[in-house]
């Protein structure tokens, strides 16, 4: 293969300019994301087939005139500006190269297509885009294309794909320009904005934390399985209950994972992250850019309800969620780190569901008769967990695809494969006339230990884990308390006795009311006043040396929260300098009802902490810098990013600051998490001093 030299852009090839979309600033943020870690593929990548009697010369031809029409394959962006650049269509040669296999069949292709997604693209110098021309015995079979995501999305590479294949069969399409992200940055409406995030902060607030965690998976496990499941008789059978029921294939099947879910885990009550196009205007469908985002989608099912009921729940849910699909991901992202921090409990999505829902009419034809049931493991390197089961349909030529992502401690190796096959089972029961009630109890223990708080499943050991993380705890013990009353029978608060120290969480947290946004204090209107009585909560007898304080500890599990996964504040906190083996019934202990302990501030004390407070104090949002690189302005230490007012849009310019200072070792999303700058500045590390060469000296 011949790769093309990367090239440098010039500013004279620029023809026009601005600022990132706001879904282009979580894509842009998300492109610092450890590939382990990162859900969503940065590059997108697929293929389309060649018709004969095409040739590579044509493909070259059709990929110029795509070029041209599109300015999002000209497009770069500016690392620490986050602005975006559209340049001349001859600006750079055109990325495209061409490897000869012995056969191109549909398995060839498609890991020919994941070996393209795995080249690096560098949106900041060069075409966002590469291609890659397939050959047979000299003929071209097929084009493979991969997009970085900051400037077009799935739906937006169909749409490219179809073009070229257009193209190649002689259709010239369209002959206007399409839309750009640059053409939607006037069109954004924070008014709009703040009420999907509002959505989002109020659904995440209202649905438990943990739901898949207690019922699967690998104790301690620390991956993520990926599979494929194909099925042509799976397609039949969604395809005849949509019919039945007289709804879209996609509803169906978010129905029937819903379904599963609460079967396997008693929970009828939980939150769906749906993708969505965000192209309902017709304008918009045909556009090659970026616009899908996610919108909350409220899984509520009733213990007992056929599974028609189920469909028809879902669908509504959806349609009341499909209006939330505009929102700032760089505001709503801090704005939950700050809540769950107030909330002690890390609140994600229980499920992701994405459907590839256009036609790809491009692909090459199928040579053997489509598969039935079969599965693919979609192998790479070690991966994090991840705390949310992302599926992927498709439904192409007659098959049903599942893409399957969960982290091993949810879903163990065993228990992932037999996902879809049970769905499968699922659809055919229901197509044959079962109505299939949703149960009302799970269908599987919790897994010992496991406990169902108000917020949802916390797992007690690993909160016990937590706390003897903190230096100078000798023991701690939690344990599910009574109901929490707080008051004495005059309402005055509970004394306390000989020994001990209490104190109580709350929901308030760290942070004061003014501190919170607008969208944040009306999400949290009734949720986030003190607990009244007849509420469990946790309790936690902790044995400490002498200067450890509750704040001390609540601050130290609040720093947990993002990385252990089955963590949650407890309610209540006893410390005791004798601890539970001082012979004191636990249920005897009666916590107070008082907030949570205010941590004081703390300014930075090591030169870690210094450079990244100094980072801190340069990326705040409207803030005039002030102090020097060895006297920053004031931050504290004791609180988390978002608290200082910094969003993801800041977070590479904050990384590239760390770096220029010699720090290197934290990614840019532990960054937007409940961890407070002085847990994060304990992971960074100098970096490795460079051997100068040519008589040069070393940075």
């Amino acid at each position: 293969m011949n790769h093309l030299p990367g090239t440098t852009p010039s500013p004279a090839t620029v023809v026009r300019g601005g600022p990132l979309t706001w879904i282009q600033q979580w894509h842009w943020f998300e492109r610092g994301i450890p590939s382990p870690r990162r859900v969503n593929p940065t590059p997108l990548a697929d293929h389309c087939h060649v018709p004969p009697p095409a040739t590579v010369a044509d493909v070259h031809r059709a990929l110029a005139v795509l070029t041209a029409r599109h300015e999002a394959l000209r497009t770069t962006v500016d690392p620490l500006r986050t602005l975006q650049h559209v340049h001349r269509a001859d600006w750079s040669p055109l990325p495209v190269d061409q490897i000869e296999v012995p056969t191109a069949d549909a398995a060839t292709l498609e890991a020919a297509t994941a070996a393209l997604a795995r080249c690096p693209i560098d949106p900041e110098r060069n075409p966002p885009w590469l291609a890659r021309v397939v050959l047979e015995a000299g003929k071209p079979r097929a084009v493979l294309v991969a997009v970085h995501h900051v400037v077009i999305d799935g739906w937006g590479l169909a749409v490219l794909l179809d073009r070229l294949h257009g193209l190649l069969r002689g259709n010239s399409g369209p002959a206007g320009t399409s839309t750009h992200p640059l053409d939607a940055v006037a069109a954004q409406s924070p008014e709009r904005a703040r009420a999907s995030e509002h959505e989002w902060l109020t659904r995440l607030a209202g649905n438990p934390t943990g739901v898949l965690a207690p019922f699967g998976g690998t104790e301690g496990g620390a991956g993520r399985h990926r599979l494929q499941y194909r099925s042509v008789g799976a397609y039949d059978d969604l395809d005849r209950v949509a019919r039945r029921h007289r709804a879209s294939r996609e509803v169906v099947m978010l129905a029937a994972l819903a379904h599963d879910i609460a079967a396997r885990t008693g929970e009828h009550r939980f939150l769906a992250s749906v993708v969505v196009s965000n192209r309902a205007r017709v304008a918009l469908r045909n556009s090659v850019d970026v616009r899908a985002l996610t919108v909350p989608v409220q899984i509520d099912l009733r213990s007992g309800a056929a599974f028609g009921e189920v469909i028809a729940s879902v669908a509504a849910a959806s349609a009341a969620a499909y209006r939330y699909g505009e929102w700032r991901p760089a505001e709503l992202v801090a704005a939950q780190a700050r809540a769950d921090r107030r909330r002690g409990a890390v609140s994600v999505p229980t499920l992701e569901y994405n459907c590839y829902s256009w036609p790809r009419d491009y692909l090459v034809p199928a040579r053997n008769t489509a598969p039935d049931g079969s599965t693919g493991w979609m192998r790479s390197t070690p991966d994090a967990p991840c705390d949310t089961l992302y599926v992927d349909l498709g439904l192409d030529a007659g098959v049903l695809t599942l893409d399957v992502t969960v982290g091993d401690h949810l879903l163990d190796a065993g228990q992932t494969a037999a996902l879809p096959v049970r769905l499968r089972g699922f659809l055919r029961s229901v197509a044959e006339g079962a109505e299939r009630p949703v149960p009302a109890r799970s269908l599987a223990a919790p897994a010992a230990g496991w406990w169902r708080a108000p917020r949802g499943w916390v797992c007690l050991a690993r909160v016990e884990e937590a706390l003897r993380g903190h230096p100078g705890v000798l023991d701690a013990t939690v344990t599910p308390g009574g109901d929490i009353e707080g008051k004495g029978p005059e309402g005055k608060d509970l004394e306390r006795k000989d020994g001990e120290v209490k104190a109580g969480e709350g929901t308030a947290g760290e942070g004061t009311d003014a501190e919170r946004t607008d969208t944040e204090r009306k999400a949290g209107e009734g949720k986030d006043r003190t607990r009244k009585g007849g509420e469990r909560q946790l309790v936690a007898h902790v044995r400490v040396a002498p200067g450890v304080t509750v704040g001390d500890l609540h601050h130290h599990v609040l720093d947990s929260l993002d990385e252990v996964p089955g963590v949650m504040a407890p309610g209540r906190y006893v410390l005791s300098v004798e601890g539970p083996a001082s012979g004191r019934p636990p249920g005897r202990t009666r916590p107070t009802c008082a907030n949570s302990p205010r941590v004081p501030a703390r300014p930075p004390a090591t030169d870690a902490e210094r450079a990244l407070a100094a980072a801190v104090a340069t990326v705040i949002p409207g803030r005039p810098t002030s102090g020097s690189p060895d006297s920053p302005a004031p931050v504290d230490m004791n609180r988390c990013l978002s608290d200082h007012g910094v969003t993801l849009v800041g977070v590479p310019r904050l990384l590239a600051l760390l770096r220029q200072r010699g720090f290197t070792g934290i990614a840019s999303d532990e960054l937007t998490g409940t961890a407070s700058l002085g847990h994060l500045a304990a992971a960074l590390e100098p970096l490795p001093l460079r051997a100068p060469h040519g008589g040069g000296t070393p940075p």
